[in-house]
């Protein structure tokens, strides 16, 4: 995994200690996910990762899929490329893997729809970003609401697949809304290369947050360290307890 060099993506990351003694997060405008997807649109969750679409807006899910809303999932990659140079996780055993640890993920959601996998390739998304916009255009209607990565995020596959979606949004009309999800590693309480102003703050009720964490659980491949290498989970520490958040932000 490569990180966008100002936005390095090292080590553990900024604490969760450090974000929730940030009083600016407790007093972003807050959002309901009615209003967030009003009655009659469809949520389409555009995952640059298998993974993506849980730790964005798993707990948003959840809720939502209690509501009976429309779900649709999208998985431009397979993930193949999370562990390079293992002879415990190859990329054979891989695109077989994290496709199903999402559908399980998925199910502990509510979500009873499998992703659509794109299986474009892992870590190759800056230069396909046309590509992939043109493929997801005949998926997409304008009452759709588009849920993807924050296309400053810090990851080239996240930034390239909210570009992506930006520009399929605007030649459908459906709506944006891009999430942080690796910013919150490199970022620090109140950075200001973050649009705040932007920024919803999304509440989870407790059983959301449950089903979030046990979808968090489905991704053994990411969790686990890898013995072939003597690599670390990729998932680190703090993006597993930033997982448990009761709450979600994101840019609208």
């Amino acid at each position: 995994m490569d990180a966008v060099t100002d936005r390095p993506i090292r080590g553990q990351g900024t604490s969760e200690l450090d974000w929730n003694a940030w009083a600016g997060l407790r007093q972003l405008r807050p959002a309901t996910p009615g209003q967030l997807v009003p009655h009659g649109a469809r949520a389409v969750v555009v995952a640059p990762h298998p993974d993506d679409e849980v730790l964005s807006v798993g707990g948003l899910l959840a809720q939502l899929a209690r509501t009976e809303t429309s779900i649709c999932v999208i998985a431009v990659t397979d993930g193949t490329a999370s562990h390079r140079g293992s002879s415990a996780w190859p990329a054979d055993r891989l695109v077989r893997e994290r496709p199903q640890e999402s559908r399980n993920a998925l199910r502990c959601l509510g979500v009873n729809v499998g992703p659509v996998r794109l299986g474009m390739p892992d870590g190759g998304l800056q230069e396909l970003r046309c590509l992939l916009a043109d493929r997801l255009l005949p998926m997409l209607d304008r009452s759709d609401v588009i849920f993807t990565t924050w296309r400053q995020d810090g990851h080239p596959d996240h930034e390239a697949t909210g570009h992506a979606c930006a520009f399929a949004a605007a030649r459908t009309g459906a709506r944006l809304v891009e999430v942080p999800v690796w910013a919150w590693h490199w970022a620090a309480p109140g950075d200001e290369r973050l649009p705040w102003h932007r920024a919803s703050r999304v509440s989870l009720d407790a059983d959301a947050v449950t089903r979030k964490r046990q979808a968090v659980q489905c991704f053994k491949s990411q969790l686990e360290p890898d013995a072939s290498t003597g690599a670390g989970p990729i998932l680190r520490a703090t993006t597993v307890e930033r997982a448990a958040r009761s709450f979600e932000v994101m840019f609208t």
